[in-house]
Parts: C-alpha cells; structure tokens; sequence
C-alpha cells in the first residue's frame, strides 16, 4: 500500500515571514503524525528559511517548478542544482498553469524531470485534461501522450522516484472537483499505462496523487478510491485550519 501524499502547492502567495509563520504553526500541529508524507510548495523566495525552518520535522519541502537548463545566462531561471541546494526534496513539474499560461510543452516538462532527478530532486509530474479535451472524449488519449512524452526515455529507476499527479485542468482553482469515481477512473488508467510501461510492481508502487480544488470536504471521499495516493492541494493548504484537515482526512 502506498503511503498517503498530500503536498500543499501555495502558487504565488505568502511572504517569507507568513511561510515562517505557517510553517511553524504547521509543524507543531502534525508533530509525530508519520504514517503520511506532507510536503509545502511555497515561493522561491521563501524555500530557504523554510528549509532551517523545518529542519528536524516531518514535512518535506518541494519548489513550484525549475530551469530545463543545468546553468548559464537564463535571467531569471533557477536550476535543479540551486533549489537542491536550498533544501528542496521535491520539485513540481507540468503544472497545469505552467501548460497554460506559460505555453509548457511535453519535451520541456521530459527535460525539466531529467535534470530534477539528476539533481536529486523527486519530480511531482503533474499531467490532466482541459474541459474541451473531456466533452470531446479525449481524456485517455492526452493522458497517455502526456505520460509517453513526459516520462521518454526515463528508465524503471527514475520512475521509482516519481509522483504522478492527475489535476484536470477544468478544476484548477475553478471550485469545481472531478468526482470521486471520475478521478478514480483516470488514476486506474494511468496506473494501467505505467504497468504496461514499466511493469506491475512499478505501477503498483508508484503514487498517484488528485490535484483539483481539493477541500476538506471532498479529501476523504477522494482518498476512499484505491487507486488514489494522495492530493495536490492549491488554495486550501493556504490557510492553516484547512490545510491540517486535509492531511488528517
């Protein structure tokens, strides 16, 4: 049985000061509780202070995303090497708004969990469908080209290192959650695909994690599923009391 994942991805928001502040507050809240792995994605800005800030706790920390590239003149870019060095354990990877917004294609995202893994970092790959892609019944078919594309030419043992997350595109800070069943049906598929990929006991290790508008209200349906590992929570780890109820669904 996989250990539960919940990662809270906090986007662009928090000051250094209110990470440390939440952090802290964070820490004492889930002393000892062991038996799930609990990651915070803040800011760059704040990845440091949060490193020596949790330093001797159970939480693990994960940057929001990084450079394809090793080094050089990429204003503005921060490399795998860098935010290992800051203390990260995990990076974010295939966001869906670093898809959207920022134009990210499959061959970058290939790039990007090459050189996190290179590093030492463990990559949160995350991969969905918009809402078009769904009414026009193409989840599967970008799922798998998402999945074939993003992991090419990776082998069994960087795949052992990897975290799947399946976030839909049309429940991204929308308020709107696939249903329990609906992402239950994606996470079987995916597992299926990294099965016939890289073998059962693979598949059958690897976490698969929901990433939607994840609230306190929906994580415990969402976790009965048994092909759900976890959740990749945007907006609801941004505030203490909600946070906590989700990683103690």
């Amino acid at each position: 049985m996989v250990k539960p994942f919940i990662a809270g991805n906090w986007k662009m928001n928090k000051t250094i000061r209110e990470a440390v502040d939440f952090s802290n507050q964070l820490k004492n809240l889930i002393a000892g509780l062991d038996d799930r792995d609990v990651i915070i994605a803040p800011p760059f800005t704040a990845l440091y202070p949060l490193a020596e800030t949790l330093k001797g706790s159970n939480i693990h920390l994960s940057a929001q995303n990084l450079s394809d590239k090793a080094e050089g003149a990429f204003t503005g870019e921060v490399s795998a090497r860098m935010l290992a060095g800051a203390g990260c354990a995990y990076v974010i990877i295939g966001h869906s708004e670093r898809r959207t917004l920022y134009g990210e294609k499959d061959a970058v995202i290939n790039a990007k969990i090459k050189i996190a893994l290179a590093s030492g970092l463990r990559p949160i790959f995350c991969i969905g469908e918009t809402l078009d892609e769904r009414e026009e019944n193409r989840t599967f078919s970008v799922i798998e080209r998402q999945i074939k594309e993003g992991l090419n030419n990776l082998i069994t043992d960087d795949i052992r290192r990897l975290i799947v997350a399946y976030e839909p595109v049309w429940a991204i800070g929308t308020g709107k959650t696939a249903t329990p069943e609906q992402a239950q049906e994606v996470h079987a598929y995916i597992r299926h695909l990294m099965e016939n990929a890289y073998g059962k006991n693979i598949a059958t290790d690897l976490p698969v994690i929901y990433g939607g508008s994840v609230n306190p209200k929906n994580i415990a349906t969402l976790m009965a599923e048994p092909d759900i590992d976890g959740a990749l929570v945007g907006g609801a780890s941004l505030e203490i009391d909600s946070f906590i109820r989700i990683i103690k669904f």
